[in-house]
């Protein structure tokens, strides 16, 4: 019973060790944060678990952490004296200064860093301040190697360090470093970083210049689109960090506008997959058959295209075709044929008729499903006929010229880093409170449109993706591992792009052909039925015939003779 005693109380003791210690942080959070910080929006978010579960390791840094989420983490502590090998250097920046300073200018900023971030920091001000100088001291020196040889340059990458930094890329410490800066529960704010730099510079607007250079080059070599003019206009007093900065690079800030936002749950799989035909009256197409006779008539000469207009859409004609037809696919037979018939024919006019009777209005309203997102592969959108071209720009440049009938996409080099990248970005931006998930719906457009290792080689031959992995069979299995996020949007651009592509490639014959060979001839019953009793009688015919009348003078006499 003693030892019993003796072991709760310990336990005992840290319990209520825990529970005065929260109430101390609390009551001097309240008292000190006087501050107002609700202006500050939360931008360094923990990754949602719907995204984390597919690939954990793109998520968790491997080799170093930065900030206070993954800080104690004991696989990251080796490189702590890296960190502080570059936190003694940054010292001896601060043109007389101690260090000291720093830290109680950090402390004072303890409320504007606990507001960038969406998780309780549970640590006091002292040893947030020591951990953000540390860290950013170290993300300093990182970036400094990606600053112009121009101008003021800062000091070089020290000897020290020399075996993890390489901006060329070759050490694959170096890369591992650059992944773990550019995940999103591994960020810094920037702020911070101008903080360090306005006590190694002269002034605020020169640290800002030289923070300005480093991004620049930063972005240059790190972003995966080929794209310059949008880097010039970099501000570093606008972004939070600089996963921040690389996302509205590649997706500029759209002007306000309202969006539709849903949450993608397992029963929507199959939502929306069926439309039912059958509903449309044979008048709808009737309409639509004359509507396709006309198209076909386009070619002749206005006064013909008038007088041929003016009768077929007359009520006699009308009435001729509509009463055959109806008798027809009234009979038990022949009314196996109405819905192969009516595909094959008015599919096309059909789902034009459709979107010119939505308005946008309904558009907007309507729910965006999961199988809007589903698009041909690249070898079937080229054996339709569609080509694709290359553009140096971000999201806004993908377009389908219907003229040229080619497909834009933005130049995207794909290397080791590259998944990393993207997974985060799509994190970041199914995390931020609203707004169209732009960047989300285009990596599922180039995993709609890439399935095999012919994909991304017709890609690549094209200069869409210029690949710096092993193979192509690499680049596929990249996109196609990509998940969905954890909410869904209206992109009104990329909704526009992906219909006219599926519209397009639905119209063509030999689509079209294949199609109805698929579902109406091999995958129906009904008329396999249909055509073996149409041969039968037809053989029977023959037969008959023959019976009667010699057919030898209709076939070769030696196929007879045999």
């Amino acid at each position: 019973m003693d030892s019993s005693n003796q072991s709760s109380q310990p336990s005992n003791s840290n319990h209520l060790f825990d529970e005065l210690r929260w109430v101390i942080q609390i009551r001097r959070h309240l008292e000190e944060s006087t501050e107002d910080d609700h202006d500050i929006p939360v931008t360094i978010f923990s990754v949602p678990k719907a995204l984390r579960v597919s690939k954990p390791e793109a998520f968790v840094p491997q080799l170093i952490a930065l900030g206070p989420y993954h800080h104690w983490q004991p696989e990251l502590y080796e490189m702590e004296r890296y960190k502080l090998s570059a936190a003694k250097r940054a010292q001896k920046q601060l043109h007389g200064q101690k260090f000291q300073q720093v830290v109680e200018h950090f402390i004072k900023l303890e409320h504007i860093t606990h507001a960038h971030y969406h998780r309780y920091l549970d640590f006091n001000g002292e040893t947030l301040a020591w951990m953000m100088i540390v860290d950013t001291s170290f993300l300093l020196e990182f970036l400094q190697s990606y600053a112009p040889e121009e101008g003021k340059v800062l000091r070089r990458v020290p000897s020290r360090m020399s075996h993890l930094v390489d901006k060329a890329g070759r050490k694959s410490a170096h890369n591992m470093i650059l992944r773990d800066i550019m995940m999103l529960e591994n960020q810094v704010p920037l702020f911070l970083l101008r903080v360090c730099l306005e006590f190694q510079c002269s002034s605020l607007q020169e640290a800002d210049d030289v923070l300005t250079l480093m991004l620049n080059g930063f972005m240059r070599a790190l972003c995966p689109f080929k794209m310059m003019q949008n880097f010039l206009c970099i501000d570093v007093t606008r972004h939070a960090h600089l996963l921040e900065l690389l996302y509205y690079i590649l997706v500029p800030k759209p002007e306000e506008q309202n969006c539709e936002v849903i949450d993608i749950h397992e029963d929507q799989n199959d939502a929306g997959g069926s439309i039912d035909q059958t509903n449309n009256d044979d008048s709808s197409h009737i309409k639509q058959f004359f509507n396709a006779s006309w198209t076909a008539a386009s070619g002749l000469n206005g006064s013909v295209i008038q007088y041929i207009k003016q009768v077929l859409f007359s009520k006699p004609i009308k009435f001729l075709v509509k009463v055959p037809w109806k008798i027809i696919t009234s009979l038990p037979v022949f009314s196996v044929l109405k819905k192969p018939v009516e595909y094959l024919f008015f599919s096309e006019t059909s789902a034009n008729s459709k979107t010119e009777n939505s308005s946008s209005n309904q558009n907007i309203s309507k729910q965006p499903l999961i199988e809007e997102i589903m698009i041909p592969s690249v070898r079937e959108l080229v054996n339709a006929g569609i080509s694709f071209s290359a553009t140096k720009g971000d999201m806004t440049t993908i377009q389908f010229d219907l003229k040229t009938v080619t497909l834009y996409l933005p130049t995207v080099k794909l290397d080791n880093n590259t998944e990393v990248i993207l997974r985060n970005l799509v994190a970041y931006e199914s995390s931020l409170a609203s707004g169209p998930l732009v960047f989300t719906r285009y990596t599922e457009l180039m995993n709609g449109i890439i399935d095999t290792d012919e994909d991304v080689k017709l890609l690549r031959e094209r200069g869409i993706i210029l690949n710096k992995m092993k193979s192509d069979g690499e680049v596929a299995k990249l996109w196609n591992s990509m998940s969905r996020s954890v909410r869904l949007t209206r992109v009104p651009f990329l909704d526009k792009v992906i219909e006219d592509v599926n519209k397009y490639y639905s119209s063509r014959w030999r689509v079209k052909t294949t199609k109805f060979m698929k579902k109406y001839v091999f995958g129906s019953w009904q008329f396999l039925t249909f055509l073996a009793a149409i041969l039968l009688l037809l053989l029977t015919s023959l037969q008959a015939f023959c019976s009667v009348y010699s057919c030898a003078r209709w076939f070769n006499p030696a196929i007879i003779g045999q």
